[in-house]
């Protein structure tokens, strides 16, 4: 019977940016989550950082999470250890394998999950690029490029330009919180998938808040969301 185990309704959640604290994996929150559950992480995901044997037990820790977790990049990775692990096939879309039941979410794919179309695109542009790039912890490749923006508009198309749900690191066009002057190419492909594309809600990381902006829009950060329920705040898992 798809979406349960044993009886028991499998749910998708969605969190924001960890940054590599393995704290937040024993938050009440997420103890919550039960065997056959999915947990979306909005980019920023962080554990793939120095590549360090105390980071290896962590991914496989993770993986060995009872509930799979799944993550999209944003603009805190190392990609250069990211880029190590070979793509494959999953679920209609392409993800790169990391441990267990972890997965990364690649940019410009669409996934079926439990019966849901989800379309997934992580990347951005680092608001402290510049000292990042002196402490050279900053990958030009934060930054998703046309070939990447192609492929996700080819795959929108392949569906009808219809989804469920929408997760992204950056936020979509006019829902920035943080009030930023930025214009880039990334925030005009967003603006024209809102504009073509039918979905239910969109969620998104960067902003480091948890929010409902729209009926639509929803700012995730270190609250976990049952995406079919994210109606309110009421609906907010705390830390």
């Amino acid at each position: 019977m798809p979406g349960a185990v044993w009886g028991k309704l499998i749910v998708i959640y969605v969190t924001g940016d960890m940054h590599g604290e393995m704290r937040r994996f024993h938050s009440r929150a997420l103890r919550r989550l039960k065997k056959g559950d999915t947990l979306i992480i909005c980019g920023d995901f962080g554990f793939l950082w120095d590549g360090g044997e105390q980071e290896e037990k962590n991914l496989r820790k993770i993986g060995r999470l009872k509930y799979q977790v799944l993550f999209l990049d944003g603009t805190h990775e190392n990609f250069d250890l990211l880029e190590k692990y070979p793509a494959e096939d999953w679920n209609g879309g392409r993800v790169q394998h990391i441990s267990g039941g972890l997965y990364h979410l690649m940019r410009g794919q669409v996934y079926t999950i439990e019966g849901k179309k989800i379309f997934a695109f992580g990347g951005g542009e680092s608001v402290e690029k510049q000292i990042r790039m002196e402490m050279k912890t900053w990958w030009p490749c934060e930054m998703p490029n046309l070939e990447e923006m192609k492929e996700g508009a080819d795959h929108l198309r392949e569906n009808g330009f219809e989804v469920d749900y929408i997760f992204t690191h950056m936020p979509p066009p006019k829902v920035d919180l943080m009030k930023t002057e930025r214009r880039n190419q990334l925030e005009a492909y967003f603006g024209e998938m809102m504009a073509q594309t039918k979905y239910k809600k969109w969620f998104f990381g960067s902003q480091h808040i948890d929010r409902k902006i729209t009926y639509k829009n929803y700012a995730v950060f270190s609250s976990v969301i049952p995406v079919e329920d994210a109606t309110g705040p009421k609906h907010f898992f705390g830390r």
